[in-house]
């Protein structure tokens, strides 16, 4: 059996960058496991600018953001195994995987990091009517087949939710000379960056239709049109609002599912509302030495946020590694409250955390002229005014050890949105 320090699943921007952290934390025995041909995951196909601006302080393309922690990873000599499914993680942290070349191999590790990003939702998930033509793709596949494949996927164009992906396949698909009609969104809002909204959408003209969904798909062999209808408060058509609109291709961007089959085998907690592993201040899950980060984790908007979070799981691992900093063994719970889906991490150990802490979270729904409010119990400590909120892009506060020090019996931190 093998035996390393510290095993990554995963070879996308999260493991890169967890694997470069634990380096320069000292830790030279690192394995990073990753099923594609070569690292940088999802980066690989985004070819379009915007990255980098926080990690880097430039601006740069998916590929040149991953060739930066590629060539790291490179230079340090950080072992990698490539076309290798991890089949298999125990409790005990032995890592089962399986490739072409080892056949299947069983690694003992001391640390593992979950870094195994996440998948598009899939047509089946949506229920909607109609045959299965040719012409419906989820817009990441989409993405992939236009970027590196070179293929275009069809002339006339529905996009069926507003993320990030939808957003920018709008401006990509158009740029390549196809005509995107409509881009429809179930909820009242969008679901991207305001920046992907205004430089893919509005730059360009194609309108976007929130409270809409498609209800009915047409044709058989090759896509020939779909049905819109807006939807009511609970996302139920409203009768007489149908619009036929014919296209020869659909994309759907209709959410991100962390890749968590792995984390739930293994015992890992699962939190229901990211769909990812819940959380301690280290970045640990339920399971000690086993650390989670990235999109596995819970989807972010921003990939730098990505890899500032798996810098910090990276140096963690090491700590737990080498015995560093023992916790007192005491929880603090995180609290999602009022109009906040959820918050990570989701419990804190105020002994061993930094002297400050990131939480993270997103809101429920598009709040205006709100603040943003942080209870220790009952004591509010926090109130912070904040003119737009929406769920398409994280928010955080900060914790100060210093702070929590002064309140040695709390019990639960509360984050909510208030009017006032």
């Amino acid at each position: 059996m093998l035996a390393y320090d510290i095993v990554i699943a995963g070879g996308g921007p999260a493991g890169l960058a967890a694997a470069v952290s634990a380096r320069n934390a000292g830790i030279e025995s690192i394995l990073i496991l990753e099923r594609d041909k070569e690292p940088g995951g999802i980066l690989n196909q985004c070819i379009h600018n915007g990255f980098g601006l926080h990690t880097f302080k430039e601006e740069l393309t998916g590929p040149e953001y991953a060739d930066r922690y590629i060539t790291m990873v490179n230079e340090m000599a950080i072992a990698c195994k490539f076309h290798t499914m991890v089949m298999d993680i125990s409790p005990d942290k032995v890592v089962t995987a399986m490739n072409r070349t080892d056949g299947m191999i069983q690694i003992q590790a001391k640390a593992v990091i979950l870094a195994m990003g996440c998948r598009e939702r899939a047509r089946g998930a949506l229920n909607i009517p109609g045959f299965r033509p040719a012409g419906i793709f989820s817009a990441g596949t989409a993405q992939r087949l236009v970027n590196i494949e070179g293929y275009l996927p069809g002339r006339e164009v529905v996009i069926l939710g507003s993320g990030d992906i939808g957003l920018i396949m709008a401006r990509r698909m158009t740029l390549e000379g196809a005509k995107v009609k409509v881009v429809a969104e179930l909820m009242p809002y969008s679901g991207g960056l305001k920046r992907n909204l205004v430089q893919c959408l509005y730059d360009y003209g194609i309108p976007l239709k929130l409270s809409h969904t498609v209800t009915d798909i047409r044709g058989k062999e090759r896509l020939e049109g779909v049905t819109l209808a807006q939807v009511d408060e609970n996302g139920k058509p409203v009768p007489g609002t149908e619009e036929v609109y014919t296209c020869d291709t659909l994309l759907l961007s209709v959410g991100l599912i962390p890749e968590n089959e792995l984390s739930r085998a293994m015992g890992v907690e699962l939190d229901a509302v990211t769909a990812g592993p819940v959380v301690n201040e280290r970045l640990e899950t339920s399971i000690e030495g086993v650390f989670a980060c990235g999109n596995v984790l819970h989807v972010h908007d921003l990939v730098d946020y990505v890899s500032e979070e798996a810098k910090r799981a990276g140096i963690y691992a090491a700590g737990y590694v080498t015995g560093a900093r023992k916790g007192s063994g005491t929880r603090t719970a995180v609290l999602a409250g009022k109009d906040v889906r959820y918050t990570v991490p989701q419990q804190i150990d105020t002994d061993r955390m930094e002297e400050q802490l990131t939480v993270r979270f997103r809101v429920a729904a598009v709040c205006k002229d709100s603040y943003i409010s942080v209870y220790f119990d009952q004591k509010r400590v926090m109130h912070r005014k904040k003119q737009v909120m929406a769920p398409g892009e994280m928010e955080q506060i900060v914790l100060k050890k210093q702070t929590l020090a002064e309140y040695p019996d709390l019990e639960r931190i509360t984050i909510q949105i208030e009017k006032e």
